[in-house]
């Protein structure tokens, strides 16, 4: 029996009903909420707008050129743009569904707005035109220029009303700007009215330019920058103030999951310092948003499942990168735990996050 279904979300507001997989007559299913793609060719921005680092991407020799301008930025494999690439490989490991969002690298938060907007649309144009094609395997969701809240949610409602598609990814900060800010406020309201799910990823991480040496921003600074953003919006009130937002984690929750007896110690003996703007144990906040399940480790899988609990965390595997989980879902398969849980963690949890039910 395939364990390819299709599932139909259940609308939020009369207008949003993207085509999602039904999981009806599943045995097992995998969700994959972590995966990245970029189109295999854009305009050069620089050339266009005359300023920045805005990425395109240059097909030399049999490969393929990230560039920040003329200067090349990364190599990449087809895998992160060509679909057909994609699916091939999501067969071979298993994966029914990936949720594709965009590469952090192409957030353009430094933009001017209005080209910030350009690009993020294209991005989302782009991902919602490869779930049309392959609405059984893929998940779209959207990302929008937040460095201007009025386009920013302009471009979730049409993300989610025209693209139809169920939620966003956003960065961890804004041009430094923690998530907990204010001005984030009125964006967070939209995207709680319009049943926006969001997915956070850690992007411009703190400390960088301190660590280049030996990969560090990626080793130590994203862990540290997830948690950076869990704690900014837990200690600024906003799972208080908007507490149907929908919101997950990338990287297993960073280094939250450790971390939160230091948290809470710290909001129980310096409260002048810690509780300003909220005063709820920020231990209380667990179970209310997810993570997903990319740790690399069998005894801190088990950890994050005894802390956050087995229906807060879903499979992510930050596919095609090298950090990633190469074989999605592998560590979950290979630890003996019921079949039930597992099930909960490798498509389940998902579904709950996107606000996705089986057909």
């Amino acid at each position: 029996m395939s364990n390819k279904c299709n599932t139909k979300r259940q609308p939020q507001t009369s207008e949003a009903q993207p085509q999602t997989p039904n999981t009806k007559h599943c045995i097992s299913m995998k969700i994959d909420i972590h995966t990245h793609i970029m189109p295999s060719s854009m305009p050069n921005w620089v050339k266009k707008f005359g300023y920045g680092d805005f990425i395109h991407l240059e097909h030399r020799n049999c490969k393929a050129c990230m560039m920040k301008g003329d200067k090349l930025f990364r190599e990449v494999e087809d895998n992160c743009f060509d679909a057909k690439v994609r699916l091939k490989e999501m067969k071979d490991t298993n994966v029914d569904v990936q949720v594709l969002s965009t590469i952090p690298v192409l957030f353009n938060y430094w933009a001017k707005p209005e080209d910030g907007l350009e690009t993020s649309r294209f991005f989302n144009d782009h991902i919602a035109d490869t779930v049309v094609k392959k609405p059984k395997s893929f998940i779209g969701i959207g990302t929008v220029p937040l460095q201007d809240i009025d386009l920013a949610i302009k471009e979730m409602e049409r993300c989610v009303n025209e693209l139809k598609m169920p939620g966003l990814e956003i960065g961890s900060n804004i041009n430094g700007k923690n998530l907990g800010d204010e001005i984030f406020f009125p964006f967070y309201k939209r995207a709680e009215e319009l049943g926006c799910a969001l997915f956070v990823h850690p992007w411009e991480m703190m400390g960088e330019q301190q660590m280049q040496k030996y990969w560090l921003p990626w080793l130590v600074g994203m862990p540290a920058e997830t948690s950076r953003a869990i704690c900014s919006l837990i200690f600024s009130g906003v799972f208080e103030k908007f507490p149907k937002l929908r919101i997950a984690f990338a990287h297993g929750g960073g280094s939250f999951p450790l971390t939160i007896g230091r948290i809470e110690h710290g909001f129980n003996v310096r409260p002048d310092l810690v509780a300003i703007d909220n005063s709820i144990n920020p231990r209380n906040y667990i179970g209310k948003f997810w993570i997903d399940s990319l740790v690399h480790d069998e005894k801190a899988m088990k950890f994050i499942m005894e802390v956050m609990g087995e229906d807060f965390i879903c499979l992510g595997s930050d596919y095609p990168f090298p950090l990633g989980e190469h074989r999605p879902g592998q560590l979950l398969e290979n630890m003996k735990i019921k079949k039930e849980v597992r099930e909960k963690m490798l498509f389940k949890n998902a579904l709950d996050w996107l606000d996705l039910e089986p057909a």
